[in-house]
């Protein structure tokens, strides 16, 4: 079952605190809303299984749909349903992000600016420190509780935590498996109109989930403790999307096309690849070999839908299973005749 409930806290930062030597450490964040109500995000920055280190990555110009799609700077907490097409978070159905995008980093290390608490401090502190920033906390909530918050103090206690990947889990937790309920940290630096974003999963977590459960797929298992989950080798995945024509000009019955690359060093069969939109319309590419090197523009049928507004795109290989995704705004269709290249 996924989680018991989901959403995002947005909020200003007010406080953070490491956690060292603690059998389930994490980077403790103190929020405040525009209301006054005090929230605690605690975020893991260590696993309970084996590999202990976490997968992360930061976008420090983080561009995606999604963001038009947020609740209003800090308002506070806000359910999400869990589905396509709002502010939600799924690594994968999303393209939020790439496995090969992110990297084992440290629990702890001697020095600075090698483990994973300093990482998020270089951002949360500059969040913090800027009047104008404002955070979003994905993940699961709890409180309000009786008692002070056991880390600062306030008042009821309030918090987020799971604000990390919740699929493709090992069996031990695999109860907590979704999809569209991944948790994550997003910061709006206002005055700079930029987002930062970080993500962070463990290595015990599976890429290749069911669209219903959010569970690893039959043959794609979540690697047990002490295994991490291999990174996905780009030799076995050949074709990538390499750019999309989402805003013809004219408007009218001009085709939006979409290209694609064969990176591989030999032709690569297209029967059975799929090209799929946010909403997980489908259509198929041509059945041809498309040369080693070679691009090939596809007009989009009218199965699949490139909005003006941001989308994404996914392509799947015969067996449906994900294989490359890229997302782009508004802003990036915004101009006529413009080619996005990703």
């Amino acid at each position: 079952m996924p989680l018991n409930s989901y959403g995002v806290l947005t909020a200003r930062i007010t406080d953070t605190r490491r956690e060292d030597g603690q059998d389930t450490p994490h980077y403790q964040v103190q929020l405040t809303t525009n209301d006054g109500t005090h929230y605690r995000a605690a975020i893991n920055v260590q696993s309970a299984e084996e590999p202990s280190d976490l997968l992360y990555f930061a976008a420090d110009n983080f561009q995606h749909p999604l963001t038009a799609e947020l609740p209003e700077p800090g308002t506070g907490w806000h359910d999400l349903p869990t589905r396509p097409g709002g502010a939600n978070l799924d690594y994968i159905r999303a393209n939020i992000v790439e496995r090969t995008q992110m990297r084992p980093v440290p629990t702890e290390a001697d020095g600075p600016n090698n483990d994973l608490a300093d990482f998020l401090d270089h951002y949360i502190r500059r969040a913090q420190q800027d009047p104008t920033a404002h955070a979003y906390v994905f993940g699961e909530p709890w409180g309000p509780e009786d008692t002070p918050d056991k880390i600062f103090g306030f008042q009821p206690g309030n918090g987020v935590h799971n604000v990390h990947m919740n699929q493709g889990n090992s069996d031990k937790y695999a109860q907590d498996d979704g999809v569209w309920q991944d948790g994550g940290l997003l910061l709006h630096f206002a005055g700079e109109n930029r987002w930062v974003a970080i993500f962070l999963a463990f290595q015990s977590q599976s890429w290749h989930t069911d669209d219903e459960t959010g569970h690893a797929l039959p043959d794609q298992p979540p690697q047990q403790p002490g295994q991490p989950q291999p990174e996905p080798a780009p030799a076995a995945d050949p074709l990538r999307i390499l750019a999309a024509l989402a805003n013809p000009i004219g408007g009218g019955d001009e085709p939006e096309t979409i290209t694609i690359i064969n990176t591989a060093a030999t032709p690569t069969d297209l029967t059975g690849w799929k090209l799929a939109d946010a909403q997980k319309n489908t259509m198929p590419l041509p059945q041809q070999d498309l040369p080693a090197g070679a691009t090939l523009q596809i007009p989009v049928t009218a199965d699949v839908q490139l909005g003006n507004d941001g989308g994404a795109l996914t392509l799947l290989d015969p067996r449906g299973r994900k294989t490359h995704g890229v997302t782009y705004t508004a802003e990036h269709a915004r101009a006529e005749g413009t080619t996005i290249v990703f």
